[in-house]
């Protein structure tokens, strides 16, 4: 309540704002995050992006897709030269080969608010132990080392992969923007959720009960589900 005017008004929070996202290189068991370099990962990430052959990855996302040589390279370098979206490459933490792509983006720094997006996992990283992990490093360093009080997700609200995806790892549906945007000459409502710092504790030991080595059997099977509050998915 706001004593001079007696209406309600939010908590008090630090004003102070968070830093933008850098070049880290966030190491894990199956997976390293670290920020693109076309020179080191283009080839790999082309192999498992380009070409005729992925061209589904690219449907609901805003470039792509990326059908040769000609056409990759040079969005990749442009990727690379910018800091919002900062595009973080996902490489195999053994062989250091680049499996996917993802980017911290419309970054906030004054009301630490930044978001999780870009994604694209090539068929060799989808439905992986890695392809978590990724998700969680670039979690964590977002909370624990930025410090960020909220940690968006958002996808074209006909992506039900991509929903699910943010279910499974925690983030809480807010709604449906309409007509948010157009893309590729096509309407788009976006789907939004967002994870916030309060709730990232609970979400961080989710997390790595689930990576934890114990949790997966000799062939690499799943023990137990991802859990996030009432979400087993």
């Amino acid at each position: 309540m706001d004593v001079s005017s007696g209406l309600p008004v939010g908590p008090r929070v630090a004003a102070h704002a968070a830093p933008r996202p850098g070049r880290a290189t966030l190491r894990g068991r199956d997976v390293t995050v670290l920020p693109i370099d076309p020179a080191a990962h283009g080839d790999a990430l082309f192999d498992g992006l380009g070409g005729p052959a992925n061209e589904a990855l690219w449907v609901y996302m805003h470039p792509g897709p990326f059908l040769d040589r000609s056409t990759f390279d040079p969005w990749l370098k442009e990727r690379a030269a910018l800091d919002d979206p900062f595009t973080y490459a996902i490489a195999d933490a053994t062989s250091g080969v680049a499996l996917g792509l993802a980017a911290l983006m419309r970054v906030d720094p004054p009301n630490r608010v930044i978001e999780v997006g870009s994604i694209v996992y090539s068929h060799a990283l989808q439905r992986t132990r890695g392809a978590t992990e990724a998700m969680y490093l670039l979690a964590r360093y977002a909370f624990d080392e930025l410090g960020y009080r909220r940690y968006e997700w958002k996808c074209n609200a006909l992506n039900a992969p991509s929903r699910a995806a943010a279910l499974r790892l925690g983030f809480t549906f807010e709604g449906v923007f309409r007509q948010h945007m157009i893309v590729k000459g096509r309407n788009r409502d976006s789907a939004w959720f967002s994870m916030l710092d309060a709730e990232w504790p609970e979400r961080k030991a989710a997390f790595e009960r689930w990576l934890a080595p114990e949790n997966f059997d000799l062939d690499g099977r799943q023990r137990t589900r991802l859990r996030h509050n009432s979400f087993n998915i």
